[in-house]
């Protein structure tokens, strides 16, 4: 059964990104396709909620504190500038709540989320590899290095999303400048998303997390070199 969803879920996810590529590129409907954003964002997130492997109440904690965090961070980062630097959202991802799309909060889980994943995966090879060898790696050392290159992993993707995510009316920075701050910042929260990820027990190996994270980056990545 989970092979049969992880198939299912790909497939939906590549037919969805590879649609919006072409039609953001070759075709006269490139508005109808940037309009359409959020049921995209919607249907991969509940595609990765269909996919969690025995979904209990420490998973739903991390989806609400992700959620509430990612819209908690960037209503202060819009209405002060305090946070990420000086920007504001466009229409196109839908409803706002004091300036900030409901989606953000989803994306915000969807990202940090998938970047744990793929670290908690490869630390567990990893670790199988060492303990294979007759050696062990300390659990702060796991630790610290999955906040550490989960979080940046996390700003990777956004720095490879930014320019496309401008690009489609997403959102606008001040002057047109994306700040190193922005940067910073992601860092930062994601990190400390990342410490509660590793430390609250729930089945962390959601492998359609892995597949949707690198089929959105190769998406951006198009984006980020043709548009």
């Amino acid at each position: 059964m989970n092979r049969y969803k992880l198939s299912i879920s790909v497939f939906i996810a590549i037919l969805f990104h590879v649609s919006g590529l072409i039609g953001m590129l070759f075709t006269e409907h490139k508005e109808w396709f940037i309009t359409n954003t959020p049921l995209n964002l919607l249907i991969m997130f509940l595609l990765l909620l269909w996919n969690q492997p025995k979904p209990n109440k420490f998973f739903i904690l991390f989806v609400l504190a992700a959620f509430l965090t990612g819209m908690g961070t960037e209503m202060i980062g819009v209405n002060t500038g305090k946070l990420f630097g000086c920007y504001s959202y466009g229409s196109v991802l839908g409803p706002h709540l004091n300036g900030v799309p409901w989606l953000i909060g989803i994306n915000w889980f969807v990202m940090v989320y998938s970047s744990g994943v793929i670290m908690h995966l490869l630390h567990e090879w990893i670790r199988n590899k060492y303990e294979e060898s007759g050696a062990h790696l300390s659990q702060k050392l796991i630790t610290f290095s999955l906040v550490l290159d989960g979080a940046l992993l996390t700003v990777f993707f956004d720095w490879v999303m930014e320019p496309a995510a401008v690009q489609l009316g997403f959102w606008q920075w001040e002057g047109g400048e994306i700040p190193f701050y922005n940067y910073l910042c992601w860092f930062l929260i994601s990190a400390a998303l990342l410490w509660l990820f590793r430390y609250l027990r729930f089945e962390k190996a959601n492998h359609f997390a892995v597949h949707l994270f690198i089929i959105q980056l190769l998406f951006f990545l198009i984006l980020r070199w043709y548009s």
